[in-house]
């Protein structure tokens, strides 16, 4: 693959770009994010490539299109056909409370409200048919769709994990009578999302999907008409799994691209920790509206299976990203009980941190470190001059307010948001068996490094690691990413009962190569199962290959689970489901880039001094679009790829 692989990351605030050239040499800056339609700062980032620079070949595009259309309800009209009898699924949830503790505490409403939901009256248990779909129920259903004028409908009948037979029937049956009376109006079929076990995260997934999928349609659609119009090859999208689809695959996948720009930013960090050798890292990435938490286990991503975004249950493999509301445009604010608070508000892009003069009155964490005398330019990305001045008078007012000074209020705000971060970064480590003060620190974006020795400190974490290109990390992973695609099958067999055919590897294998795009002989497949000791809740994904018989997947998954939860028990293992995962092209990037001669772009300092790339104490050094902070008792050193470590003294 010649030119130029791009990736372009939308942010809160800022959309980032970073080019790889196929020498493996990067291209890199910062752009404003445009809210109102996120394609324009995707355009304008990529004309404003050198005239020089390569022909663009390939765009991975990460996009917050998805989370954004479940936080703010914005999504399609959704009309959800489920088994009579079960049709109360997405209320009912898995009455868990929304807040433990807090009794007022209310869950985000359902996607779909009681009223669009129609039961179908059919049933198939795990012995057989018990109740027939009869043409009379489906002609039934079909009127009775149609009368709810639905953008996109959705399908979840009970067990069609195991038996999709009524399912697929009605889906097809509502395709032909919507084809004619209702153009235009998709049906999203369970068993082609999700086929596995948990009725109700497969059918609120389902929903999830058949609620962005329209949206993502013509999100992706515009993208690509604007790219087309300047000369530029169509998007492909980053999805949650880490991998990349065509822009056509991504707009029938929408629910897929849930997490899609935090998966960059975890898949360039672990390209970080092999590059270095790193075998256990933690992430953070911290942009202006949010910080993205992640976790790098044997220089890859940790994949888990499902999680919730915005209230909302998806249930598909995804890279492990947990978000706090804390970023640079985290506004500061005192609450009715006179305690100082800071988030979840951001001040955004328009009109952000009071220092960005566009308009904020409210001080933010980025204000706060300008008021500490943390950021030392006096220019952030595209062109921005900060206002040191309003930004000190900002945080000054919040003094005044709860009678303090201006030192104390801005250490309490950046003390707040670090605490939100710790907390975050404590959940995906030791609730998944992992001591982080056995792990690395990888920060990046552009509040990561700024606030990188206060989180380490707090978790026990004693190296750091600033990346190359930290302030535009996200967008490099969407840079070098595969492409991926993935097909799954529900097993449910134990071990002890399972037969070679009863792991269709080799078909869904099959179906991956015929249905990809760049040829049945490219690419890697990798095969993975979703393991449990019968009687378990929760299942662990194991990877697997056809030749492997039932002891090999036994001694792999008691191995991982031991390494999970320190422990293996003596009983039966269950295969869940099995899934096929094909990988092809994605590239390295030349990090090893700078030289002596070019230490002076990203390591000025306002106090502290760094001596042939070391800096010892506090130091403020200015990394291209990010800041590094040096706290006190940490010594930074430059990594011949470029970038910083960070270890703790003492």
């Amino acid at each position: 693959m010649t030119g130029l692989s791009v990736g372009v990351d939308v942010g809160g605030t800022f959309t980032d770009l970073a080019a790889v050239a196929e020498d493996g040499s990067v291209i890199a800056f910062k752009v404003s994010s445009t809210p109102g339609d996120q394609s324009e700062g995707v355009e304008d980032a990529l004309r404003r490539l050198p005239g020089d620079a390569p022909p663009v070949t390939s765009i991975v595009h990460g996009t917050t299109v998805v989370t954004n259309m479940l936080l703010e309800r914005t999504g399609a009209r959704v009309v959800l056909c489920a088994t009579a009898g079960a049709t109360d699924l997405l209320e009912l949830r898995r009455q868990e409370r929304a807040a433990l503790y807090d009794l007022s505490a209310q869950h985000p409403p359902s996607l779909v409200p009681p009223d669009c939901v129609i039961a179908v009256d059919e049933r198939i248990t795990p012995y057989g048919v018990a109740r027939p779909l009869t043409s009379a129920t489906t002609s039934d259903v079909v009127d009775r769709v149609v009368a709810l004028a639905p953008d996109v409908v959705a399908v979840s009948l009970l067990h069609a994990y195991a038996d999709p037979t009524h399912e697929r029937a009605l889906t097809a049956s509502l395709r032909a009578v919507l084809h004619e009376r209702a153009p235009g109006v998709d049906v999203v079929c369970s068993s082609d999302v999700l086929p596995e076990i948990r009725e109700y995260e497969r059918t609120a997934t389902t929903v999830c999907e058949a609620y962005v999928r329209p949206g993502v349609g013509r999100y992706v659609a515009r993208l690509a008409s604007r790219l087309e119009a300047v000369g530029l090859p169509a998007p492909s999208v980053m999805s949650s799994s880490g991998g990349t689809a065509p822009a056509a695959d991504a707009a029938r996948n929408g629910a897929s691209l849930a997490l899609s720009g935090p998966a960059g930013g975890v898949t360039g960090a672990a390209h970080i920790a092999r590059a270095l050798g790193i075998d256990k890292a933690l992430t953070i990435d911290i942009g202006g509206t949010s910080a993205d938490v992640g976790l790098v286990l044997g220089g890859e991503p940790l994949l888990e299976a499902g999680g919730a975004v915005a209230g909302v249950p998806i249930a598909l493999a995804r890279v492990l990203v947990e978000t706090v509301s804390a970023g640079g445009g985290s506004i500061a604010w005192v609450d009715d009980g006179d305690a100082l608070r800071v988030g979840p508000r951001s001040a955004g892009a328009r009109p952000g941190p009071v220092a960005f003069r566009r308009g904020g009155t409210l001080p933010t964490v980025t204000d706060a470190h300008i008021a500490l005398g943390n950021i030392a330019a006096t220019t952030m990305s595209d062109g921005v001059d900060l206002d040191i001045a309003g930004a000190v008078a900002a945080v000054d007012a919040l003094a005044r307010r709860i009678g303090t000074s201006r030192q104390a209020t801005a250490e309490a705000i950046v003390s707040i948001v670090d605490a939100s971060m710790a907390r975050a970064l404590r959940r995906v480590s030791v609730e998944r068996g992992i001591d982080p003060r056995l792990c690395a620190l990888i920060a990046f974006g552009g509040g990561g490094p700024l606030h990188a020795c206060g989180l380490a400190d707090r978790i026990g974490v004693r190296t750091i690691i600033v990346p190359p290109y930290a302030g535009v990390l996200s967008a490099l992973g969407l840079a070098i990413a595969p492409q991926r695609s993935m097909a799954a099958a529900s097993v449910m067999r134990t071990l002890e009962s399972l037969e070679p055919s009863d792991l269709p590897l080799a078909a869904l294998e099959t179906a991956l190569r015929v249905s990809g795009r760049r040829g049945a002989g490219e690419g890697t497949v990798k095969h993975f199962a979703r393991v449990r000791y019968a009687g378990q809740g929760h299942e662990l994904d194991v990877e697997i290959a056809p030749v492997l018989g039932a002891e090999a997947i036994c001694e792999r998954f008691a191995a991982r689970h031991t390494e999970r939860f320190g422990f293996a028990l003596d009983r039966d293992i269950e295969i869940v489901s099995v899934r096929c995962v094909l990988s092809t092209g994605g590239r390295e990037a030349r990090l090893a880039r700078r030289g002596p001669s070019e230490w002076s772009d990203d390591r000025r300092v306002d106090d502290g001094g760094v001596m042939s790339g070391f800096a010892m104490g506090r130091a403020v050094i200015a990394l291209p679009d990010a800041t590094l902070l040096v706290a006190d008792g940490w010594l930074a050193s430059a990594l011949p790829m470029g970038g910083w470590m960070l270890e703790r003294r003492g």
